[in-house]
């Protein structure tokens, strides 16, 4: 006998051996699974419990209570004109669309330089995101009404509305300079 029929003949010795084992583990007998659901058949079935008996809805009236809670009508904004007047003549215009720096505190923009656009200085704001808004003299900025009055190659001069503390406003006059990177 050569070497090669010899590991063939083990080769498939072994594969006789495995599948030996393997139809050694189908038994034909399935009597306890049999008894296993006999077992539980006859065991008494536990008691559903009933559905919870269901609440009339009792509807309450609120007294004197005309508006509708649900009317979309109450989410509308007033768009008529409404005005805050200080007793010293100081008029805050409320109905004004706020532009986009006055969303930020004015001590958290920088000035970080000017151009000259159509003979229009307008400096460069810096917002703390780091993203640049050019503006001119008439746009606003900050949080407290801060209307840019004039800009100059170095600085910005804006004047600020603030609460004077007696329930009326009062002008601060405020600048920002050119930050020196």
């Amino acid at each position: 006998m050569n070497t090669k029929n010899k590991l063939s003949s083990k080769g498939i010795y072994a594969c006789l051996f495995g599948s030996f084992l393997m139809l050694t583990g189908c038994n034909t007998s399935i009597a306890d699974l049999d008894e296993y659901f006999i077992s539980k058949r006859e065991k008494a079935p536990t008691p559903i419990k009933p559905i919870p008996e269901v609440t009339p809805y009792l509807r309450f009236d609120y007294p004197d209570h005309e508006k509708d809670p649900f009317d979309a009508a109450m989410l509308a904004p007033n768009n008529g004109p409404k005005q805050v007047i200080d007793p010293d003549g100081i008029v805050l215009d409320t109905t004004r669309v706020p532009e986009f720096l006055e969303g930020f505190p004015l001590d958290s923009l920088k000035m970080v330089g000017t151009v000259d656009k159509d003979k229009t200085l307008w400096a460069l704001i810096k917002v703390p995101d780091g993203a640049i808004q050019s503006v001119k003299a008439g746009n606003y900025m900050g949080q407290n009404y801060g209307k840019i009055v004039s800009i100059g190659e170095n600085k910005l001069e804006m004047k600020e509305t603030v609460s004077n503390g007696f329930g009326g406003y009062k002008e601060r006059d405020t600048s920002i300079v050119l930050d020196q990177l």
